[in-house]
């Protein structure tokens, strides 16, 4: 019985010694991977923090153009701000055009963009009109001016959130560029032909056509958007006329040109909303 009871000893410690080998092994195991994951866990992560340099300089220079309208109406060179305005809508047009035909769309582009339309198509068309007539209605004169400053705040915080969600093929409301258009427009055909303001009825147009552009900018009424035209592909023979022929006459009378153009386009809205409304149709 002794050899046995040694024998059975010797087995036992020997099998406790190879567990403890075990144990120590797998518990430097879980040490080593505990150190890699820890290493890995805490080693830092190269951000990017670069932007993309050519839509973003075309979103400044129409911030800036809105930006020198302001100054130009303080300083009572109403067509100079009525034309700076127009370049920032040229501008305003381009970089999003950049930015898709580049692939360097960008969240930093859009919000930078819905800024910049802010001042240039929000702020300024509202100070330029209320230093030019409007102030001469007292409190009804900033009251145009700030519903129509409103509006286009409100339509463009309504189409950052429905980018995704609305037909791209038409607008949800008078986008702002247009309005601003609108706007300066009036106003560069105004001091253009050098038409008497104070003896005339122009102040009250002006106004009428504020508050017109700020309430049709947070209408529902669908306005074309021109995006489904792509210049990257070809177009009909007869585009390529009415384009020549636009060109002739902003050349030969841009301020009534360009208003023509603004104001048919303001009321294009209704129009499509009158005639889905009488068709029952939508138009597509």
């Amino acid at each position: 019985m002794t050899p046995f009871r040694r024998r059975n000893r010797l087995d036992r410690s020997r099998i406790s010694r190879g567990r403890n080998r075990s144990d120590a092994q797998d518990q430097s195991d879980d040490l080593a991977d505990f150190d890699v994951e820890r290493l890995e866990v805490e080693k830092p992560r190269a951000r990017n923090k670069g932007i993309y340099l050519l839509p973003n300089a075309f979103t400044t220079a129409a911030l800036f153009c809105g930006f020198f309208a302001i100054v130009q109406a303080m300083n009572h060179q109403f067509e100079t701000a009525a034309i700076a305005i127009f370049a920032s809508l040229v501008l305003d047009g381009m970089d999003g055009r950049i930015a898709r035909m580049t692939n360097t769309q960008s969240a930093f582009g859009e919000q930078y963009d819905s800024l910049a339309d802010m001042v240039s198509f929000g702020v300024a068309p509202a100070l330029v009109a209320y230093e030019w007539v409007l102030k001469d209605f007292g409190k009804w004169g900033w009251l145009a001016a700030f519903t129509y400053c409103a509006g286009a705040a409100l339509r463009l915080a309504r189409f950052n959130i429905n980018t995704g969600v609305v037909d791209k093929k038409f607008f949800q409301g008078l986008p702002s560029p247009a309005a601003g258009a609108l706007i300066a427009g009036f106003i560069w055909l105004a001091d253009d032909n050098k038409i008497p303001v104070r003896d005339s009825a122009i102040p009250w147009v002006t106004f009428l056509i504020t508050i017109y552009a700020g309430l049709t900018m947070v209408s529902n009424a669908r306005f074309y958007s021109g995006k489904a035209l792509d210049i990257r592909y070809r177009v009909p023979f007869g585009v390529m006329v009415l384009m020549i022929l636009t060109f002739v006459l902003i050349s030969s009378n841009p301020p009534l040109t360009l208003f023509g153009i603004f104001v048919i386009y303001a009321v294009s809205g209704y129009v499509i909303w009158g005639w889905e409304r009488l068709s029952g149709r939508k138009l597509t």
